[in-house]
This record gives structure tokens, sequence and C-alpha cells, in this order.
């Protein structure tokens, strides 16, 4: 009658479909920065870089808290990919270019 994701509580829910709108706009961005950090010449800074965003993706403390309506979303929506942006735009320019990433 209900589907199992209905007996998941609301907070888990609203994570996970939060993170799937997440991985469609830094889906690209995300896999570059992936190939970054596994990259030989990367900086030692950018694993640090890396596990802060995905710490901020994956606390429940936001910029604006997720219950004001649309703003809660739009704001992990536009500071995860111009973090994403930066970090990559930081990087040396060989591992820009092995890992095929334009200089921003």
């Amino acid at each position: 009658m209900y589907g199992p994701a209905l007996l998941l509580p609301l907070e888990v829910r609203f994570m996970w479909k939060r993170l799937a709108l997440l991985w469609t706009v830094v889906r690209g961005d995300a896999l570059a920065l992936w190939r970054a950090l596994r990259h030989p010449l990367s900086p030692g800074w950018l694993r640090l870089a890396a596990a802060g965003l995905v710490l901020y993706v994956l606390s429940p403390v936001d910029l604006i808290p997720e219950f004001v309506p649309f703003l809660g979303v739009v704001d992990d929506i536009v500071l995860i990919p111009l973090a994403i942006r930066f970090i990559l735009g930081k990087l040396p320019a060989a591992v820009r270019a092995d890992i095929g990433t334009k200089p921003l």
C-alpha cells in the first residue's frame, strides 16, 4: 500500500531529494574535482576543501534553513557549484590541464 520511502523520516527523504538535485547541477564539476583529488600533483589543501564541501552538504546547518520555502534549497544549489568552480580555478595549471578543465 505504501512504498518503503514513506517509512523514512521526512528529514531523510528531503536530504536525498536535495542531494539528487545537487548532483544534477554539479555533475561535471564534481567529476572534475574527483579527478583532481586522485591526481598525483594535486595540492594538499584540495583534500581539505573537498572534505569541507562534503561536510557542508551533509550538515544540517545551512546559511538559509531548509524550512524556508524555496530559499532553503536554493542556497545549496548556488553555493556548492560556486565553491566547486572556485576550488577548480585555484588548482595548478598542470593539474587543470591533466583533468581537462579550462582556467576560470
